[in-house]
Order: structure tokens, then sequence, then C-alpha cells
């Protein structure tokens, strides 16, 4: 009887014909999803991924209402680059739906109704209220995949808490700064007269 090697090795199949290769990982080394995802779950990634359209509109009016101003205030480039951010983390949060075959559907999210952001406390206090509301969301998602024992999805997660701690750490400074800004403005306002 023949050996089939020899011919295997003369005859390589293209690549394309081959038995289909292993799923590469996802980017940034993600692990990769295994198995459908819960529906509770996939309900709280669908809000998650519209809450976070949510505040990308919010941060986009910002930058909006700031962009007028000659003196904007430092922290406005954050906000710029946080629309991005944003739009950006719900295509992901879409396509981890995808990936684990669960169904898109985005909730309605109330947008914000303001238009007008008054001082720079104000704005930041508004954009440290929606990154908690974030922060919030995905920590409860945290508790709920552990539950489920969703360890993909709790690996996926990490690097979003990571990026709002980031993100709140990193207000609640200009937070202080614009506070102490505004005492001492006032307090030399007073002296002044």
């Amino acid at each position: 009887m023949a050996s089939t090697a020899p011919i295997l090795a003369l005859d390589p199949a293209p690549a394309s014909a081959s038995a289909s290769p292993p799923a590469p990982a996802r980017a940034q080394g993600q692990a990769q999803a295994q198995g459908p995802l819960s529906e509770a779950c996939g309900v709280a990634i669908n809000y998650i991924a519209s809450y976070e359209l949510n505040v990308s509109d919010g941060y986009l009016s910002m930058v909006c209402y700031f962009d007028e101003d000659p003196d904007a205030p430092v922290y406005v480039p954050f906000f710029q680059d946080q629309v991005e951010v944003k739009k950006g983390h719900a295509r992901q949060f879409i396509r981890y739906l995808k990936e684990r075959k669960s169904k898109v559907c985005l909730p309605v999210v109330k947008r914000l109704d303001k238009e007008y952001w008054g001082t720079n406390v104000q704005a930041i206090v508004m954009a440290l209220e929606l990154e908690n509301g974030l922060h919030k969301l995905l920590q409860d998602l945290q508790n709920l995949a552990s539950q489920k024992n969703e360890t993909d999805l709790l690996e996926f997660l990490k690097r979003f808490v990571g990026k709002q701690k980031r993100n709140i750490k990193y207000l609640e400074y200009q937070h202080s700064y614009q506070k102490e800004l505004e005492r001492l403005t006032s307090k030399e306002d007073y002296v002044s007269y």
C-alpha cells in the first residue's frame, strides 16, 4: 500500500482551500469568545453601547459650546478626544455582541437636556456625572458577568474599566483645579473693589 504523505507534500493545497485556519485572537491580546453570551449580559452590553454613544454626544455638545470661546478651558481637548473614544467603545461593544452571537438592539438612552454648559466647573461636573454613570454600568456588568461565569466578558471589560477610572481621576483633578481657580478669581475681584 502506497503512503499518501509524499502526495500531500508534492501537491499542497492553497492556503484559501485548506481546512479552516485557527480563528485569530482579537486585537490587543483579548481571549477568544466562548460560545453564546447570556441574554442578561447581552442586554446590558447593548445598553452600555447606547450609553457610550450618548456620552459621546454630550462631549460633542460641550466641545461645540466652548468652541466659540477664545479662552476655552484646558480640558476641552479631552472632551474632543472623548467624542471619538466613546464612539469607538460603542463599536467595540457591538462587535463583541456579534462575536458572541448576541442580538444588537441599542435601546434609546435619554439625551442630555443641556444646551448651555455654564461655568467651567458646571461642565466638568456634567462630564463627571456622565463618566461615573458609565463606570457604574461597567461595574454592574462585571458583577453580572461574574454571576454568569462569563470569563471572556470579564477579560474584555478590564480595559474599559481601567480607562473609566483614569477619565474620572482626570476630571476630578480638573474639577478641583477649576473650583480653586474660581475661588481665587472671586477673591481677587473682591479685593480689587
